[in-house]
């Protein structure tokens, strides 16, 4: 019949575990060591510590101020305003934002092309007299719509015509 092998494990020592580790370390791990104490050393030096050590020793306090600030209705009134904001915007069909999206360039490029032109009494009263979709009557005010943008808004929204 087999005999059973004797196993004896050695007690276990952490602290001379730690010991190991630590002696290994220089070799193992000594040029991210002294890059690590130059970093420490620059922000010892530029007073970044100071200020960590201030924030760390006043975080209930400055945690406290934060929450006390947040809770008034100026804090929380861009938050509502950007929801409203975000709920009108997802109201409106796409394509009338494509539309006027594609007409800022052209515009863009006819205002700078038309600058050079001169604008004539006769021009203003040419278009004002003629049926275009560029002039609209609003009461008592004449408004004068850019043409690209007229045209796009009336090939592109069909709710518009």
């Amino acid at each position: 019949m087999a005999q059973p092998i004797p196993l004896q494990v050695p007690p276990r020592d952490p602290a001379r575990e730690l010991r190991a580790r630590l002696d290994r370390i220089p070799e193992e791990h000594g040029e991210a060591i002294l890059v690590a104490c130059d970093v420490l050393q620059e922000l010892h030096n530029r007073g970044v510590l100071e200020i960590v050590r201030g924030a760390l020793a006043a975080s209930d306090d400055i945690l406290e101020r934060v929450v006390d600030n947040a809770k008034t209705p100026e804090a929380v009134r861009p938050f509502a305003t950007l929801s409203s904001g975000g709920r009108f915007l997802g109201s409106i069909e796409p394509d009338w934002f494509k539309g006027i999206f594609q007409a800022i360039p052209e515009g863009i490029a006819q205002a700078t092309t038309d600058r050079d032109k001169p604008v004539s009494i006769f021009g203003l009263l040419r278009r004002l007299l003629s049926n275009s979709p560029t002039i609209r009557f609003h009461g008592s005010q004449v408004i004068v719509l850019p043409s690209v943008l007229s045209s796009r808004q009336s090939s592109t929204c069909s709710e518009c015509r």
